[in-house]
């Protein structure tokens, strides 16, 4: 059974994929699944965790990607990652960084290696 995330943890970000040609573009943006990338920041919701999930936002938006972002709170589902030093930024399933805030540019860097951009 489908059920559709809460409004407030689905984020959207800006159309244009800059630099991409037709089959990489259709990777990221999808318009019948707009959001092909999931993106979660992982962390109990304080100030650092906050910082990276702003930090992370700016860097889809400056990439222009849209994204399905979620930010998990719950201790087993973060435990479920195998991390045990939060925040932490996962991308399509994957921990790419644990423990500690990256700044907007770190997530770009990352968002491009792992999206091959």
């Amino acid at each position: 059974m489908h059920q559709e995330k809460p409004e407030n943890q689905t984020s959207s970000f800006s159309e244009g994929t800059p630099n991409l040609d037709h089959e990489q573009e259709n990777c990221v943006r999808n318009d019948s699944n707009p959001a092909v990338l999931s993106v979660k920041v992982l962390g109990p919701g304080c100030a650092r965790c906050k910082a990276l999930e702003a930090n992370t936002k700016s860097a889809l938006d400056k990439l222009g990607l849209k994204a399905d972002f979620n930010h998990v709170t719950d201790f087993s589902q973060i435990a479920a990652y195998g991390i045990m030093s939060t925040p932490a930024l996962v991308i399509n399933e994957k921990v790419v960084s644990f423990g500690r805030v990256l700044s907007a540019e770190e997530v770009v860097k990352i968002l491009r290696s792992e999206l091959q951009l």
